[in-house]
């Protein structure tokens, strides 16, 4: 079949082995192409005083901070490798998400994954982006919050990773990576845009879909959707109107604990949608009612219920031990990690060198 279906399991294993496995199991049940983990460092993800989503606070104890919650979240190493043995007796793809270069080396050198999926709010992270690029990898690019601009940008980044690993980063250097004839090739080999609404669960009327078309026309690449509303129909609307992707999370059980559990499919939606989406690619359109409110205008904005989710999702330049005025920033002292309330981590490089005006705590963000 044309569409890559990834069922998302995400954090959902709520760091216990058996439902990480059980999750495994559900995906390949369901009859998905691929099933996808996350894995991070809650060091190099979060500063410590960074703030959770309100749906985090809602789902997750609000006096524990967005450190603290990932901490217990994070996928330990050899864990990664049973789920990978699973997946092969299941026939079934394993991916993850890296959140840090860290995580995305140990990717690409340990398991040895040729398929990196980079996450909506990593899109301004320059320096994850030219190490993705680097990598030689396949990357699906979700873009959710972001503008065409935002996009454009981090395609540069990309472009300049793969064609000219060993170039000095820079922003001039990205745009003509970008308008490049090798750049251009680069891309459209290697990677794929995922429309998305960051918001859990998203409204069907901030869903835009038609923004697919607009991603597919303004840069020529592989489109899809990484859906976050509630059910399936748009989903399977989305496959209707031409996604090559559809990435969706999904659970054991709505009802568990954790960030993600109540904007999940549980595994017989999944095997729903699943079978909506072949059943959509064989009519190829025909019959399918698409909801209008999921269609949108079209044009690729941060929708309204996902702006307040740009600070949390994203990330900033920090200092990652103290810096006092007057001091040059370097890469032992400049980091990237979330909230992204600070200067743009697409600037790291620009900053670089360059001297404090003032002194910083660690994990302090530096001033847009």
């Amino acid at each position: 079949m044309s569409v890559f279906i990834i069922a998302e399991a995400g954090v959902n294993h709520n760091g216990d082995r058996d439902r990480a496995l059980a999750l495994v199991d559900a995906a390949a049940d369901a009859g998905a192409d691929a099933v996808k983990f996350q894995t991070f460092k809650a060091e190099e993800l979060a500063s410590t005083n960074a703030p959770k989503a309100a749906y985090q606070n809602e789902t997750t104890d609000a006096a524990e901070s967005q450190f603290e919650m990932l901490k217990r979240l994070e996928l330990p190493h050899d864990l990664h490798r049973e789920l990978i043995e699973r997946c092969t007796e299941r026939d079934i793809q394993f991916l993850s998400t890296p959140f840090d270069t860290g995580s995305l080396h140990f990717l690409v050198e340990d398991p040895g994954l040729r398929v990196l999926k980079i996450p909506s709010g990593e899109i301004t992270n320059g320096p994850l982006l030219f190490h993705a690029g680097k990598s030689g990898c396949e990357i699906i690019l979700s873009t959710g919050m972001s503008t065409i601009n935002d996009i454009r940008e981090a395609l540069g980044v990309l472009a300049l990773a793969m064609t000219k690993p060993a170039a000095p980063p820079s922003r001039d250097g990205f745009a003509a990576a970008f308008e490049s004839e090798n750049g251009k090739a680069a891309l459209a080999e290697k990677i794929t845009l995922l429309h998305s609404t960051t918001e859990y669960p998203a409204p069907v009327e901030d869903a835009n879909l038609n923004a697919m078309e607009t991603m597919r026309g303004a840069f020529g690449l592989r489109v899809g959707l990484s859906d976050h509303t509630e059910g399936i129909a748009v989903a399977i609307a989305a496959a209707a109107l031409g996604a090559e992707v559809i990435e969706k999370h999904f659970t054991l059980d709505r009802n568990l604990p954790g960030p993600d559990h109540k904007a999940s499919l549980e595994p017989a939606e999944l095997t729903e949608m699943i079978a909506g989406i072949r059943a959509a690619e064989e009519k190829s359109g025909d019959g399918i009612r698409v909801v209008e409110a999921a269609l949108g205008d079209g044009v690729k904005k941060p929708q309204p219920s996902e702006v307040k989710n740009m600070a949390i999702a994203r990330k900033s330049l920090i200092a990652l031990r103290p810096i006092k005025e007057g001091e040059p920033f370097t890469e032992d002292n400049l980091g990237v990690k979330r909230p992204g309330t600070g200067a743009s981590p697409m600037e790291y490089w620009e900053r670089l060198g360059r001297t404090a005006d003032r002194d910083f705590d660690p994990d302090e963000a530096l001033d847009k």
